[in-house]
């Protein structure tokens, strides 16, 4: 069977239920009766069920479905209670934190913010406690705690975004609202007031985790699957006793690239280039507006940025603007013409 197993097919073992380790006398039980799912065992194991939640799981759906609810339902609202209007518009529906007036305080009316401010707070309070279950369940089953502190990584970036920076500014006014395309226009408008998030640093090394957790997962996952047919897949005994698996693999990567990963160090790869994702990014959302207010006037001084009246002599800047420029590079750029009035608009042409 193993001589037929391609990218489009997958090897699915149906046996009898696992129902876990035994649970402790205080414990809650675990919930659903497990059953096999063929489409499932496409992506993952087959078996879905039991699960455990525990105090912390249900807790956390709890804080979760309030705060969809405050978020749903503040949507449907700004459609004056229409169904249809509401489903046609879910992806440009918004809910906004306080104006800037409000400054950081958590007392402001349920129609001038406040409805943003316990929103905000349900959703956070169901992620830390989710965090919590994930923790302790890893505890419980006797596993290290690498995926709660992976998940860290990601709720330090939400966290930045919606609280931290917010509270260092000094205003809710700074976080983004809710609702998916009022988000992204968030996110394009933020990078232009800071003067383009692109020249941010902790945004570059951002992107290179990104993109190098991506490469670094499908290189891993493509030699896992191209030697599963001589057991590759059980990662865990390659590790302590490599096998012809791990020394395929192993000569794979030295003849193609010079050098290899382990079974064992590829993980650690992939684990820490996914944390400082979200990690290096939370450090550059930190970063704006406290600390540096234009990250293209950041680049041009540090050599980051190119410095576009050099770049395009026939730009003319604002004189504010060239002033900025000029001050940013310490009095450098000869080219910048403060004297030169703007570039008059051309008048527009009918063709014929």
């Amino acid at each position: 069977m193993a001589s037929f197993h391609s990218l489009y097919s997958q090897i699915q073992i149906h046996g009898p239920y696992d129902p876990g380790l035994p649970l402790k006398g205080h414990e809650s039980p675990r919930l659903i009766k497990p059953v096999l799912n063929r489409w499932i065992g496409k992506i993952g194991d087959p078996q879905i069920g039991p699960t455990y939640l525990g105090f912390c799981g249900i807790a956390s759906l709890i804080c979760g479905f309030i705060a969809i609810e405050i978020i749903g339902l503040n949507f449907w609202a700004s459609v004056d209670w229409n169904p249809v209007a509401f489903i046609e518009g879910i992806a440009w529906h918004r809910l906004d934190p306080p104006e800037a007036k409000w400054g950081f305080t958590p007392f402001v009316p349920l129609t001038e913010g406040g409805w943003w401010i316990w929103a905000g707070f349900f959703l956070t309070a169901s992620i830390l406690l989710w965090w919590c279950r994930m923790y302790l369940r890893a505890k419980a089953l006797g596993m290290s705690t690498h995926v709660a502190w992976a998940f860290a990584s990601a709720i330090f970036l939400y966290l930045s975004l919606g609280f931290i920076r917010p509270m260092l500014m000094g205003s809710w006014h700074e976080a983004p609202p809710f609702g998916i395309i009022p988000h992204l226009n968030w996110t394009a408008s933020f990078s232009v007031l800071y003067g383009n998030f692109y020249y941010n640093p902790f945004h570059c090394f951002s992107i290179v985790f990104l993109y190098g957790s991506v490469l670094l997962f499908a290189m891993h996952g493509g030699t896992i699957l191209a030697v599963s047919r001589f057991g590759g897949e059980r990662e865990t005994e390659e590790i302590v006793d490599r096998g012809t698996a791990a020394e395929r693999g192993a000569l794979f990567w030295r003849w193609t690239m010079g050098f290899n990963a382990t079974f064992e160090s590829v993980h650690r790869w992939a684990y820490w280039f996914a944390i400082l994702t979200t990690f290096s990014g939370a450090i550059g959302i930190l970063l704006t507006g406290t600390v540096v207010d234009n990250w293209y006037l950041w680049g041009v001084k540090w050599g980051l940025a190119p410095e576009y009246p050099a770049t395009y002599p026939d730009m003319t800047l604002p004189p504010e603007i060239a002033e900025q420029v000029r001050a940013a590079t310490g009095g450098t750029g000869a080219s910048l013409d403060l004297s030169a009035p703007p570039a008059p608009a051309p008048s527009p042409e009918v063709s014929r």
